[in-house]
């Protein structure tokens, strides 16, 4: 059929390059034939209900003819397994396991990472698409020995066909892509890739544990920040290494209307605020927060002025973004206080409950208000036009 399945209690989690014969020098013939390092996909997938979305993002890589082999990782869904594990029509070269680790995005990735044999694993989300020439945009950087990671760009495709007018460029990671303030220059070097579109060299990325378990989404729950805080301690672990930024490796990702509204904006970010606080705590504030000071410091600024640019000239809704803009702020500012207030406790130095909840609290109605505020100016501004 093409297709292996693999249930839990026939896979141990415990094969190595050696045990499948690959080249230990990490370069060899991939799928497509040319000398570049070798490359396997990875797609994790937690629920039935996007298995269009599944099969669309197998078929975008199976379709390029470059990567070795496409791991898809099922993650505590067996009616979804059922369904996918014996289907031929899925093609050569895709292979069905279940998450052999703890419920979780962080356990289904090292799940692949542990099946995958090739020198360089891609990760892919399930309800992403890679656009032609993503796999060897990936595979040619690797082949510089110092590349130890890539993320590539993401492109929103909107279930509504537009983004609403409201939510700011700046804030795409909110959405799972790629935002404004990210380098435009091809392969420019950077902290830590965006999750929907990311590749690691294997081996270092083993030799530090892979991803964390605790951080990264548990079904629905709109926490993340694994890939941050593997792509900090692969490089820690190999001194001169880099992770670079392909434009030329896109993925477009499917962005529902249920993730462009305020609730899951405001979920969003106090969660994003919540997981860097844990990365902090892992991996120390000068690493854990390097890239978001410049964020905060230059793009987010630069964002407002923009937005109300924008206004000024007759764009109403600009108002709405620079409003945006702030309480998106605020929102993170607030769950990273209560994360760090949470890892304080773990440490044994907790502050009492009830002021994590006030502190949270207060961040969320503040920042309610300055978009209600936006809001309510941007609706006066139209009924005058």
């Amino acid at each position: 059929s093409g297709v292996v399945a693999l249930p839990i209690a026939e896979y141990d989690g415990r094969m190595t390059i050696d045990d499948h014969g690959a080249d230990s020098s990490g370069i060899g013939r991939g799928a497509s034939g040319d000398a570049l390092p070798a490359v396997d996909v990875i797609i994790c997938a937690y629920t039935a209900k996007r298995e269009a979305f599944l099969r669309r993002a197998i078929a975008s890589v199976t379709d390029q003819l470059d990567a070795e082999q496409v791991i898809v990782v099922i993650d505590h869904a067996p009616d979804l397994f059922g369904l996918l594990a014996d289907d031929p029509t899925l093609g050569d070269g895709v292979v069905v396991i279940e998450n052999a680790y703890e419920q979780g995005l962080s356990g289904a990735r090292n799940t692949g990472v542990d099946y995958a044999t090739a020198p360089v694993v891609a990760f892919l989300d399930d309800d992403a698409r890679a656009y032609p020439g993503w796999v060897l945009a990936i595979r040619r950087a690797h082949a510089d020995p110092a590349t130890v990671g890539t993320g590539g760009w993401v492109a929103p495709e909107w279930e509504d066909g537009v983004c609403p007018a409201w939510l700011p460029s700046e804030f795409w990671w909110t959405i799972g892509c790629s935002y404004r303030g990210l380098p435009m220059d091809d392969k420019s070097v950077i902290r830590n890739p965006i999750g929907a579109s990311m590749s690691f060299s294997r081996a270092p990325l083993q030799a530090v544990g892979a991803f964390r378990s605790g951080l990264g989404r548990i079904g629905t729950t709109p926490l993340g920040c694994e890939e941050t805080e593997a792509a900090i301690r692969v490089q820690a672990a190999a001194p001169g290494s880099k992770i670079v930024h392909l434009t030329e490796s896109r993925v477009g990702h499917y962005v529902p209307r249920t993730r462009t509204t305020w609730s899951y904006f405001r979920d969003r970010c106090v969660a994003e605020g919540r997981s860097k606080a844990m990365v902090a705590g892992a991996a120390g504030t000068r690493d854990g927060l390097s890239s978001e000071r410049r964020y905060v410091l230059r793009v987010l600024p630069s964002g407002v002025l923009r937005a109300l640019g924008d206004a000024a000239r007759g764009d109403v809704a600009g108002l709405e973004r620079a409003g945006a803009i702030v309480a998106g702020l605020a929102l993170t500012a607030g769950g990273y206080v209560v994360g760090r207030t949470e890892v304080a406790r773990v440490e044994g130095g907790a502050r009492p409950s009830a002021m994590r909840t006030s502190i949270v609290t207060r961040s969320i109605a503040g920042a309610a208000g300055v978009r209600a505020r936006c809001r309510v100016r941007a609706n006066g501004w139209r009924g005058h036009r």
